[in-house]
Order: structure tokens, then C-alpha cells, then sequence
């Protein structure tokens, strides 16, 4: 329930604004269209204003903002964001009704929805309509992520935080949640829609054809939009590489990005598989891992054994460090050292102590400090980074990663609900990697392990785009230069082509590289007369591309910000209709002017308890809450919630300090003491395949002695016992090692692949005898049947 001095709404059946969420969600091929509708009702004897703070996906384009008001639609306009404002305060202070939309400063997946002066008994429905890329998880799938936790954002030390009053507020529980979400998806593709799979109850799938390229699914009714909805959606032989030619819009300028065709070109390179089974002997890897109070418990412990499989899968010959953060941070070794079994003992030694005892999260500095570490010759770094990613800075670090992009590749890992996509995704983007989100009950293990091999991938070189257009068409490139290309992974290119040809109707792009020496190209036909009328889908993301690189040369840090820049960004946001962080979308209904009578109210969502958290007030211009919480029950915060608020005056320009909200934040100090773990319980019995793992040597061979004999559920002599008399005990161990992961671990396969791979290169330098025999008698003692060159003997 909640409780206040100021009125704030109770659980107990009382009225509160948000009525319902209804989400219709279109997939092509891998661009999503969301609309989101928010139905709104005052309830209240007085006006209302509402302000929401919510998550949409990181890389989102939104394009579309309406509100409707009885029968009156008013449908915003982008506009600069000082300007909007401007508009907003000035129609609330002349008793008008507006909406304002606004992007965060300091992060660009959170957004801030201002509902201004809405007459008692009133109702009003807003839409948002924005488009967005899907990401390829490592199985192939494509994943959807529709955001209903925005978790606290975790402020550096030493920037502008919030003062608020001390009025407190305790969230609902889950099921007291006063709004409901409605959800359905439509799927279309040139190739078949082989599933549809999601962390929520879904309805069967539906399919609209006998090809099964276009299919229906919907949300099971009832759902509580308590946590973030993910869906992942598979096609048959999904790795095609296309290129989309997008009309322009007839009412826009020509030469102008809206007013011209732009294509996207989606790459899927496909590497010969002699080159892709010549792992990578080199390089330096440090990962670099979130010790915040918020991965305490499951999360920590996944984080742990990750790192197990990860030091037993390197390379002999590599580099390596590990770092750890939170409001400090460490490392194990003062600089990478020298993988062997020595180096790799003193590390697991490390890691198994980890826990999430660090305070707050910091990452800014610890990625400050590697960068300052010299590189070391012929070993090309790789960085992991894996955190739940909730701080305030996300420009700011993903500013420092692009830097330093020329000097390594970064691998990201989102862990757990609400892990910041812009985060997540903009430190592989810029950092030239991959990036992988964990959530529910998914394992960390595979994904990582298909970082690591696109980190073993023999780097990709002499990447070049050449246009073969008729006479009359040229081509802008949209898109920075491609950085990475990994096998199985896609690349998006955005291009704008103007001018017209009076002959042909067709152009052609080649997309050359080349990989460990071997040259290869992909070459895609495309029409220069695409259909009229396509939804500017291609044209959005497009835009949105431009501004967002435009937004990072803007703010380049330390440096003044380039008002030339900035208003070219400014121009092409209300050209193309999408949102930057410069602009904001604002609607004011200009029919109803009627005088405000006493003060507006302001009024916020209750928050689904997860766990227990506090809310304090903040004053109306810094318009988030600032959360303080025990770290170890982290509270997660519903979709479109606002501060806790009480009575406020309507008055022209109020004073804002800084405009847009602040992110939601922690005190930097609050998670050394809240979030310290009094008892750490006992550890569980490790999993077999983790006790298997721990055992092997850095050279990739295992001891024949007790504790492997019992990881094979044997007794030493069980196992001494059927070994050939002239094979060394370490061969033999060895092979018993390889047989029964293939005998029992094939579903984890992808985990301890390249273990074994190093495993069979040991193998192969020992020139080892009597393999075959010794495979029979492993196969008969351990009940399997793996042939020898399954095992890759």
C-alpha cells in the first residue's frame, strides 16, 4: 500500500491515472514497428497532471506521438527541446491540455511523459509509435524486448544528484498492480516463421498462410506488466543476406535523407570452415566483471563459473587479467600476465571469492584504467565486460569504449531485468564486438562462450562497400565504416541514394573482406524503383543511425559542445520525425482553454513489489525518483512510473534544473552498508560439468587421481584399472575426460567445445598411442559409446 501526508494514491481501490498498456507489435524480416497506446483516466475532483518515466529499447527510433482527448486527436510535433518546453509550460499556465516527450540527457532507453491538465472525470489516450532493429541472440533467434523494469541508475560519485523532501512511499504488491497490458505481434518474412518463443504465457502461434512466412501471437490474457516481456522469434535458414531500397516520401525535399530512396543492407558473412577451425593462439583478454551489490545471489554465482569455463577455454599463449568493479575496483594481476597453469590457479583461486560486495556501480574508471595499460605486441585485446548495467553515465562510457575502439574489441553481457540496452548494446557497437543479454532463467555460459569464439575468430580485414549504380544515382553512406564482421553475426549498413537513371532500374553493392589471408564477398541486386508508400520504416532507423553518431561527435568529451552539430542533429530529427536528445515531441490541444481552478495534482504509477525499496520525494524539476534501497532486495520499477508527488501550483516557466528528469539513482555510499551479505551461505555441490572443468590444466589435459575420478563418478582404482599398460596416466585421463562430455554433455556442448578442442591439440602433441583402444576401454567403463573421431581423435 502506499502511504503519505501528500495524498498519494492507495492501493485501496482508489483511482489512479494509468488505466491500461496496450502494445501491437509488427516484425519484417528483423525491423519491429511498436505501437503502444497508454489509456489514462482522472478520477480525481481536480486536475491532473501526470508525469511517467519508462524504458524503451536503446537503439529505438521513436517516430510517432499522438494524444487523444474525447474525440479530439492531437498529434505532436518534434520540435528543440528548449522550444517544447517552452510550449508545454505555457499551454498548462493558459489552462490548455499538453503532452510533452522527452529524451533522457544522460541515457537514451529512458524516457520522460508529461500529461499536462487533465479536467476531472476526463480521459486520455496517448500513442507512441517508435522502430527498432533485432538483435541475433546466439542461437539464431531474433529478440524482442518490450521494457517494463527501469531499474535504479547508479550515479558516479562526484555528479549532480537530488535532494528530495522526506516524504516516503512503499510500492504495491505484483498483484495489486492497477493497470493491465494487452500485447500482440504480427511476423512476416520472406522465409518461414519456424517459432515463437517468450518468457511470458503466450497464446499458440498463429500462422496466416500455407507458406507460413506471416504468423499472429498474443500475450495469454491477464498478464501483469510487473516485468519486462521478451520475445524471440526463429526463421527457417534465417542467415540471408538482403538489401531493402526504402521510396522517399513524395511531401519531402529531394537530396534530402526523407525526401530520397535509402537502403539497408543486412550482412550475414559466411567464413570457409577451414578458416573458422583455425582458432586464434593469441591475444589479451581481460574481462572485467560487475561486483555491485545489485548481482549479489544467483546472478554473482553465474558470474563466477562463467569465468571458470572462460580462464579454462584460453588459448596457451594468450594474455589475461581480470577486473571487478563497483563504487572501487580491483584486479587480480597489476598488469596481464602470461596464461599457464600457474597464472591460471591464482586467478580461479580469485574468482571463487568473488562476491557482490563492491557498492555501487563505477564502470567508468576500471575501463579508464585498462585502456591506460600498454598494448602488447601481436596480442590484440578483448574485452568482456558483463554487468546488469544500470548507471546514470551510459554516454559518457560508451564514449570512452569508442575512443579507444582502434586498440581492442569489447564483448558486452547484460545480466538480469532491466540491464540497459543503450549500455549493453553501445559498448559492442563501438567497441567493434558482440553483445548478449541474460535474463530469466537463461544460462550465461552459452552465450559467452560464442563471444569467445567470435573473440578467437581470426580478425577481419580490408573491409570495403562498392556501389555499382547507373549514371544519374549517387550513394551517401549513412552508416560508420564496419568495424567487425563475425561469422553468424549481422551487419546493418544504411545508405541514401539520390538522383534518378532514365535506363536502368537496378544497382548492385559487393561487401569484400578478408579473413587470415582468404579474400571473400557477398554481392546483393537491388530494384531503384521500390514501391511508394512503405512506411518510412528504413528511412526512421536510418535517421536515427545518423543522429546518434552525430550526437557522439557533438559531445565529445572534454571538448565544448558543437553548436553546429548540435543543430544539425536538431534539423534532422524534425525532418525525419525522430527523437534525439536535443528534441522533444510535444502536442497542445488549442480547442480547450479554459481557465486551471486551484492547483494541478500530480500523480505517479504505484510500483509492483518486487522487494522492499523506498521512494523519495524529488521537487517537480528533477522528475525522477531517487531510490534508496537494500541493494540485495533491488526493487524493480514499473512501466511508465513517475515520482512520488504531492500538490503543486501551476505557474508559468517553472524553474527546471536541467529540464529533462534525472535518472532514477542510488547514493554512492548506500551500498557499502546496506548491501554487505552478514553470512555467505555454504556453496552447493558444483554441477559435474563445472566439477569436470575445474580439474583441467591450463595445456588442456586432465590428472588421472582421485577428484577426477570421482567427477567421473568412479573410484580411483575403477578408473586406473581398464588403462592400457604403455598410455601415460594423463593421456588416459584425458580421453575419459573428452568420452564423458560427449557421452553426457552434448546439450551444453557449446560450453566446453573449446576446452576440448584444446584438450585434442594436447592430445595431438603428446602422439599419443593406442587411441583406439584406449576410446573402447573409456566407452566400456563409462557406458558410452562415443566414436573416436566424434571426439576428434
Amino acid at each position: 500500500m502506499m502511504v503519505s501526508c501528500c495524498g498519494l494514491i492507495t492501493s485501496q481501490k482508489e483511482p489512479v491515472p494509468l488505466k491500461s498498456v496496450e502494445v501491437e507489435l509488427e516484425v519484417k524480416d528483423h525491423v519491429a514497428t511498436v505501437v503502444s497506446t497508454l489509456n489514462y483516466h482522472n478520477q480525481e475532483d481536480k486536475p491532473l497532471e501526470a508525469v511517467f518515466v519508462f524504458p524503451l529499447p536503446g537503439d529505438a527510433a521513436v517516430c510517432h506521438f499522438s494524444a487523444t482527448v474525447g474525440q479530439t486527436e492531437i498529434v505532436a510535433e518534434v520540435k528543440e527541446k528548449q522550444r517544447a518546453r517552452e510550449e508545454y509550460d505555457d499551454a498548462l499556465s493558459s489552462g490548455q491540455q499538453a503532452f510533452l516527450l522527452e529524451e533522457s540527457e544522460q541515457s537514451p532507453d529512458v524516457f520522460s511523459l508529461s500529461v499536462g491538465s487533465l479536467p476531472p472525470g476526463e480521459s486520455a489516450s496517448i500513442r507512441l509509435e517508435y522502430v527498432t532493429e533485432l538483435a541475433v541472440q546466439a542461437d539464431e533467434g531474433l529478440r524482442f524486448l518490450l521494457p517494463a523494469v527501469l531499474n535504479p541508475r547508479y550515479q558516479p560519485q562526484g555528479s549532480v544528484g537530488s535532494e528530495g523532501s522526506n516524504v516516503q512511499v512503499t510500492s504495491v504488491p505484483a498483484s495489486l498492480v492497477p493497470y493491465t497490458l494487452s500485447f500482440s505481434a504480427r511476423v512476416s518474412s520472406p522465409r518461414p516463421v519456424s517459432k515463437v518463443e517468450s518468457s511470458s504465457p503466450l497464446d499458440p502461434l498463429q500462422y496466416l498462410n500455407t507458406e507460413q512466412t506471416q504468423a499472429t501471437v498474443k500475450l495469454a490474457a491477464g498478464h501483469k506488466f510487473d516485468r519486462d516481456v521478451e520475445l524471440l522469434i526463429y526463421y527457417k535458414d534465417a542467415h540471408q543476406p538482403s538489401a531493402v531500397v526504402e521510396a522517399g516520401q513524395a511531401s519531402s525535399q529531394p537530396g534530402s535523407l526523407m525526401g530520397d530512396s535509402v537502403v539497408m543492407l543486412s550482412l550475414y558473412p559466411e567464413f570457409p570452415q577451414a578458416v573458422m577451425s583455425s582458432v586464434a593462439s593469441s591475444g589479451e583478454f581481460v574481462f572485467l566483471l560487475d561486483r555491485s551489490g545489485s548481482m549479489h545471489g544467483e546472478r554473482i554465482k553465474n558470474a563466477r563459473d562463467t569465468l571458470l569455463l572462460l580462464l579454462k577455454s584460453l588459448p596457451l599463449g594468450c594474455y589475461f587479467n581480470i577486473y571487478s568493479f563497483g563504487s572501487s575496483f580491483e584486479h587480480i594481476f597489476p598488469k596481464s600476465e602470461d596464461y599457464n597453469q600457474k597464472t591460471m590457479e591464482e586467478a580461479l583461486k580469485k574468482v571463487e571469492e568473488m562476491e557482490a560486495n563492491l557498492g555501487g556501480t563505477e564502470i567508468l574508471e576500471p575501463l579508464k584504467h585498462i585502456y591506460r595499460q600498454p598494448s602488447i605486441p601481436n596480442q590484440p585485446r578483448q574485452l568482456f565486460v558483463f554487468t546488469d548495467g544500470e548507471v546514470g553515465n551510459t554516454k559518457e562510457v560508451i564514449n570512452l569504449v569508442k575512443q579507444n575502439s582502434a586498440s581492442h574489441r569489447c564483448f558486452s553481457f547484460g545480466i538480469g531485468e532491466g540491464a540497459s540496452s543503450a549500455l549493453i548494446n553501445g559498448l559492442a557497437k563501438e567497441g567493434g564486438g558482440h553483445a548478449q543479454f541474460i535474463t530469466g532463467a537463461d544460462r550465461m555460459q552459452p552465450k559467452v562462450m560464442q563471444s569467445l569464439r567470435f573473440a578467437l575468430q581470426p580478425s577481419v580485414g580490408d573491409v570495403s562497400v562498392k556501389w555499382d549504380l547507373p549514371s544519374g544515382v549517387s550513394v551517401t553512406a549513412l552508416s560508420p565504416p564496419i568495424a567487425a564482421l563475425f561469422q553468424g553475426q549481422r551487419s546493418l549498413v544504411y545508405a541514401q541514394f539520390t538522383g534518378q537513371s532514365s535506363e536502368a532500374s537496378e544497382g548492385c553493392v559487393t561487401v569484400a573482406y578478408s579473413l587470415a589471408g582468404h579474400p571473400s564477398q557477398t554481392q546483393l541486386h537491388f530494384s531503384l524503383k521500390p514501391a511508394e508508400d512503405s512506411g518510412l520504416t528504413v528511412h526512421r532507423l536510418a535517421a536515427r543511425t545518423v543522429i546518434r553518431s552525430l550526437e557522439m561527435q557533438v559531445r565529445e568529451p572534454g571538448g565544448q559542445e558543437d553548436a553546429g552539430g548540435k543543430k544539425k542533429v536538431v534539423d534532422l530529427s524534425v525532418q525525419s520525425g525522430v527523437s534525439s536528445v536535443f528534441t522533444a515531441f510535444i502536442a497542445v490541444n488549442k480547442s480547450n482553454s479554459e481557465a486551471i481552478q486551484g492547483p494541478l495534482l500530480r500523480r505517479a504509477i504505484p510500483t509492483p513489489r518486487m522487494r522492499a525499496c523506498k521512494v523519495f520525494m524529488v521537487p517537480y524539476s528533477m522528475r525522477m525518483p531517487v531510490m534508496s534501497c537494500d541493494m540485495a532486495q533491488l526493487p524493480q520499477m514499473s512501466p511508465m512510473m513517475g515520482p512520488a508527488f504531492g500538490q503543486k501550483t501551476c505557474k508559468k516557466k517553472r524553474q527546471r534544473a536541467g529540464g529533462m528528469p534525472e535518472l532514477p539513482q542510488m547514493s554512492p555510499m548506500m551500498d557499502e552498508d546496506d548491501m554487505r551479505e552478514s553470512c555467505r551461505p555454504k556453496q552447493p555441490p558444483r554441477d559435474p560439468l563445472l566439477q569436470l572443468v575445474s580439474l583441467q590444466k591450463a595445456s588442456g589435459c586432465w590428472l588421472l587421481d582421485p577428484h577426477l575420478a570421482a567427477a567421473l563418478g568412479k573410484t580411483s582404482e575403477e578408473v586406473e584399472k581398464p588403462k592400457p599398460a604403455s598410455v601415460k596416466q594423463d593421456v588416459w585421463a584425458t580421453i575419459l575426460a573428452l568420452i564423458w562430455l560427449h557421452g553426457f554433455k552434448m546439450d551444453a556442448q557449446e560450453e566446453w567445445e573449446l576446452l576440448a578442442m584444446k584438450a585434442v591439440s594436447w592430445l595431438r602433441a603428446q602422439k599419443a598411442s593406442l587411441v583406439t583402444e584406449c576410446v573402447e576401454a573409456g566407452n566400456a567403463l563409462l557406458g558410452c559409446n562415443v566414436q573416436k573421431d566424434a571426439v576428434g581423435l
